[in-house]
């Protein structure tokens, strides 16, 4: 029988899924052990998500106020791409990758956009969240219940702060314990599972199944199990990032969205939380030098903040053969890692996560039966999440750099994604072409980044129809909510006051 689990890691990572096993498992008689290491921190820059986080959030049982005021939490409701298309064909541009659907209010719009050549911006003209950014509006007011939105979205956080406020209601509300130690070894019996966890002081601490959160390291399931690493890092460029927590002051307005700006060797994120900004330059280490890519952040910030040395961190583009092997199971950065683009870290760790925690094995024999589909559904969710981000490097029009064209060479692009996107070029993308349920990014994303950077069908399917009825609709909407909406920083200042409502 498993009775035992141990989380070898924290961060968020660990402690998200310290949260989905302890809330599938609190009546199990199961024991759950987070296991931290006094020396090691964590990456702690995974400060962006997805919508699904407020199902994962609300699912646990975690007040939203609670959360949105001791993690600095500011709301997410797009990513603002900047620079993505080449400036001497398109000028200073910009798109966004909303959070609401594209067809809120039919695919009439959608259509009309398509037959009347895209001259207008896509999300602006289908969607009433595009103004709403813009303006800096919050995706909801002080009378909206907690996790409902007026417009959809996700969140900004401090990763540390995030990491320590899922510890504190794992262990609170889910009985996890927490232990600091430092794991050095592992014992595994004559088949090759792990048995015992070896700390520092020669400790044997008995487990029956273990939960790689060790990060980049993957110290179990890579490692001491020997699990194999399938390496992208030819086909997605980046490998580093250099990161700064930037200053700001209580009267600055707060961008609702992060904002990835595009350079000639990778792209910049900058995030507003309530007290600062978390900024990251992204870059490939094979087509930009380290001191170059330092003065290209300091001048990204105006050189104001030369005083403050950024934090560098290598990034190992890939994802393990299989996560699951064996009684170990890795999750997060042990798992894998594709780059910051598009918050997919956190987003693949939660969805890890909760799948394991749906079909948790009860004993050894129970491996047999869940493992193999757990590592086919987790993998094809890796493939198509490096397709997706891929995706935004090889269809930008900029040549400016050798680094934007090697992202169009087609050698390193998978059969699926050189198909779909032959197919893009002729017909306009449909829910069909999105038919799994592990699709992470469906239809609406894919609309979203083809449509903003001007990859549309040559030959477009669309029919010419009266849509002026659809289009006003929109637009009263847009007016309504320009007029109801507080600015992004007001909300934030009243949850802080009064909470948000309950229901």
């Amino acid at each position: 029988m498993i009775k035992k689990i141990a989380i070898v890691g924290g961060g968020t990572a660990g402690w998200l899924a310290a949260n989905h096993l302890g809330h599938a498992l609190l009546q199990s008689g199961i024991e759950i052990t987070l296991i931290e290491s006094p020396n090691i921190a964590s990456i702690g820059v995974g400060e962006g998500t997805v919508p699904s986080m407020r199902n994962s959030l609300q699912k646990f049982g975690i007040s939203e106020s609670d959360f949105i005021n001791e993690c600095d939490v500011t709301f997410k409701q797009s990513i603002k791409f900047v620079n993505w298309l080449d400036k001497h064909k398109h000028g200073a541009n910009f798109y966004h990758h909303l959070f609401d659907h594209p067809h809120i209010f039919g695919e009439e719009l959608t259509q009309q956009w398509l037959a009347e050549g895209n001259g207008n911006d896509y999300a602006d003209f289908v969607s009433k969240q595009h103004v709403c950014c813009e303006n800096n509006l919050a995706p909801k007011t002080i009378a909206t219940p907690q996790y409902a939105g007026i417009n959809g979205y996700a969140y900004h956080f401090d990763a540390k702060k995030f990491a320590a406020f899922l510890g504190s209601h794992a262990t609170q509300h889910f009985a996890v314990k927490h232990l600091f130690a430092e794991i050095k070894d592992v014992s595994c019996d004559e088949q090759g599972f792990i048995t015992h966890l070896i700390d520092s002081e020669a400790n044997a601490l008995e487990f029956d199944f273990i939960i790689d959160c060790s990060g980049f390291s993957a110290a179990f399931i890579g490692q001491k199990l020997g699990v194999g690493f399938v390496d992208k890092s030819a086909s997605l460029l980046t490998d580093t990032a250099i990161t700064l927590q930037v200053p700001t002051q209580s009267d600055d307005e707060i961008p609702p969205y992060t904002i990835a700006t595009a350079h000639q060797a990778g792209w910049i994120w900058d995030i507003a939380l309530t007290e600062r900004r978390g900024v990251g330059f992204v870059y490939s280490s094979k087509y930009m030098s380290d001191d170059k890519a330092h003065a290209k952040l300091h001048h990204y910030l105006g050189n104001k903040f030369e005083h403050l040395t950024p934090r560098k961190i290598p990034m190992k583009v890939g994802h393990r053969e299989k996560m699951w092997h064996k009684n170990c199971v890795a999750i997060g950065l042990s798992q894998g890692f594709v780059e910051p683009l598009e918050a997919t870290a956190i987003l693949i760790a939660d969805f890890s996560a909760g799948l394991l925690a749906k079909r948790f094995p009860r004993t050894r024999e129970d491996i047999n039966l869940v493992a193999d589909e757990y590592n086919q559904q987790v993998n094809y969710v890796w493939q198509q999440t490096f397709d997706f981000i891929k995706m935004h490097y090889c269809i930008s029009d900029r040549t400016d750099s050798a680094f934007w064209r090697d992202n169009k060479k087609t050698d390193q692009l998978s059969e699926k994604l050189k198909n779909n996107l032959a197919r893009w070029q002729r017909f306009t993308p449909v829910r069909e072409d999105f038919a799994s349920k592990f699709d992470l990014f469906d239809l609406e994303n894919y609309l979203y980044v083809l449509f903003g950077m001007h990859y549309v069908p040559a030959k477009q399917q669309t029919k010419q129809s009266d849509n002026q009825q659809v289009a006003k609709l929109k637009q009263q909407r847009v007016n309504q909510l320009l007029s109801e909406l507080p600015k992004h920083r007001e909300l934030l200042d009243k949850i802080k006051k009064f909470g948000l409502q309950k229901y």
